[in-house]
C-alpha cells in the first residue's frame, strides 16, 4: 500500500508536467521552424518582437500566460527579432514591431498589431486551429 501511494505521489507531478509540455510552444524564429510548421499544416504564429519595445514586452507576458492553455496545445509561437529579420518583414508587409501574424499551414488566418490583451492574442492564435 505504501509503495502504491509513493508511486502515485511521483506520477502525478509528472503527469501534470507532461500536460504543460503539450501547451503553446514558444521558440525563437528560424526559417526552418516556420517551414516545418507550415509544411505540417500546424498553427504557427510569428511575433515580431523588439527588446526595446514596451508593447512587445507586454505581449511576451501575455503569451507566457497562454503557455499552459490546453486549447493552444498544438500551436507554435515563433518570436521574430524585429530589428534583424528585415527580409521577412518586407516579404510579409510588417512595418512595425509588436505585430503578430498567424498561419494555419501557409494560409494567414489573423494579423494583429500592438495588441496586448491575452484573450485577443489567444483568439488570434486559435483562428488557426
Amino acid at each position: 500500500m505504501k509503495s502504491r501511494s509513493l508511486a502515485v505521489a511521483f506520477a502525478l507531478p509528472l503527469l501534470l508536467l507532461s500536460g504543460l509540455a503539450q501547451a503553446l510552444d514558444i521558440q525563437p524564429y528560424t526559417p526552418e521552424r516556420l517551414t516545418q510548421a507550415q509544411a505540417g499544416g500546424k498553427p504557427v504564429a510569428l511575433h515580431f518582437h523588439a527588446d526595446w519595445c514596451p508593447t512587445c514586452r507586454a505581449q511576451e507576458k501575455s503569451f507566457e500566460s497562454l503557455k499552459t492553455d490546453p486549447q493552444l496545445q498544438t500551436s507554435t509561437l515563433l518570436v521574430v527579432n524585429y530589428d534583424k529579420e528585415r527580409e521577412l518583414k518586407k516579404s510579409l508587409g510588417v512595418r512595425s514591431q509588436s505585430v503578430v501574424v498567424v498561419y494555419k499551414g501557409s494560409k494567414e488566418t489573423a494579423r494583429l498589431g500592438g495588441e496586448t490583451d491575452p484573450a485577443k492574442l489567444k483568439a488570434a492564435v486559435a483562428s488557426a486551429l
